[in-house]
């Protein structure tokens, strides 16, 4: 979960981007609560890459919290945007 101001500034393309480019399996999405909300699956030097790049954001973004966790593992591959 990325908390700051995270929607309306380009992020789930940034992170879709990004996590394509590692080669990460995943999804993103924004939450009804301001956040965006993301699930990388891939090595863990490549998820740490990611959780790094989160925590900056693109250009307009503002990070202020990004919070961790494990989560089960996906089925399928790629990297998608969720609506």
């Amino acid at each position: 979960m990325v908390h700051g101001r995270v929607q309306g500034v380009g992020f789930r393309a940034f992170v879709e981007r990004h996590a394509t480019a590692l080669g990460l399996a995943g999804w993103v999405r924004n939450a009804d609560d301001g956040t965006v909300e993301a699930h990388a699956q891939g090595a863990v030097e490549q998820v740490s890459a990611l959780e790094g790049l989160l925590r900056t954001g693109p250009r307009w973004s503002e990070v202020r919290r990004v919070d961790v966790n494990e989560a089960a593992p996906l089925a399928g591959g790629g990297f998608r945007v969720k609506r």
